[in-house]
């Protein structure tokens, strides 16, 4: 469960399969917070509340019970009319408002009709919320572009630190000679690509959280996976440090080259940066 703040107000969030839900109850406390479930049974029970939920449920919701949201459909509007979630959902079998017990129970409803609920309990509220809910939204994304951008980096190292264990750890080797020589390795393709080390990045950068893989872009870090990959391969062949840096390096010039330009890495990019259109 997540929480966002609206106006002083906490809104629980629950994802159910791939789609957001809002906590409509928390919502009604905005107008009331003795009478949720009252607020709820009132604003379900208009007409076009119930035309809108019917419209939306036949779009999503493939069991939906056309002939019983027609039979509510016709009552609704008429004097006395009530209609409860419960009821709603056990006879049309509706998929877009949900009831759940529990700590972080209440009312929830797919987040297209959280929104028509928050309009009706205020317009200034409703706005407010999609703003915070967007907002929630555009951080995820960057926090998923972060995960790519990590994942992408480790494609290729398990490859890339097999073939230093084979080739350049001889067995005597203490476990903290054996992690220097990783880490030597982890430079020979920093400076291929980046033209420092690890730890020159980090005299240039004091304040700055993370390290020098971190602080890359998506294009740096396919190259980086490429170079893991490219790295282990002239490790097996024999071929000396000073070999490899100096081939890694022509070849990272050349694959940025072609990176920067690739419309698909820009598209991911830009999705990483919160950009996408």
């Amino acid at each position: 469960m997540v929480k966002i703040n609206v106006l002083d107000k906490e809104i629980t969030l629950y994802t159910r399969g791939n789609e957001d839900y809002i906590c409509i109850t928390d919502i009604a406390k905005v107008k009331n917070a003795q009478t949720t479930g009252l607020i709820i049974s009132h604003w379900l029970s208009t007409r076009f509340t119930v035309e809108f939920m019917g419209v939306w449920e036949k779009i999503h919701n493939p069991d939906f019970n056309v002939t019983e949201f027609s039979n509510i459909k016709n009552e609704s509007g008429s004097n006395g009319f009530v209609l409860t979630v419960k009821q709603w959902v056990e006879k049309t079998r509706a998929i877009g408002i949900i009831s759940k017990p529990g700590r972080y129970g209440g009312t929830y409803a797919h987040k297209d009709i959280a929104f028509e609920f928050a309009s009706w309990i205020s317009v200034e509220f409703k706005l407010y919320l999609i703003k915070e809910f967007q907002r929630l939204k555009d951080e995820e994304l960057k926090q998923l572009g972060w995960d790519i951008k990590r994942n992408l980096a480790k494609i290729n190292y398990r490859i890339h630190t097999d073939a230093i264990k084979k080739n350049l750890i001889p067995p005597e080797l203490s476990p903290g000679q054996i992690n220097f020589v990783y880490a030597l390795e982890a430079d020979v393709l920093n400076v291929a690509l980046f033209g420092k080390t690890a730890k020159q990045w980090r005299d240039e950068n004091p304040g700055q959280k993370g390290n020098i893989r971190d602080d890359a872009n998506i294009s740096q870090l396919v190259c980086l996976s490429n170079l893991e990959n490219l790295n282990a391969l002239f490790i097996n062949e024999g071929l000396t440090q000073k070999e490899r840096l100096k081939r890694l390096n022509t070849i990272a010039i050349e694959q940025m080259k072609l990176l920067v330009i690739d419309h698909g890495i820009q598209k991911l990019e830009d999705t990483n940066n919160g950009t996408a259109s």
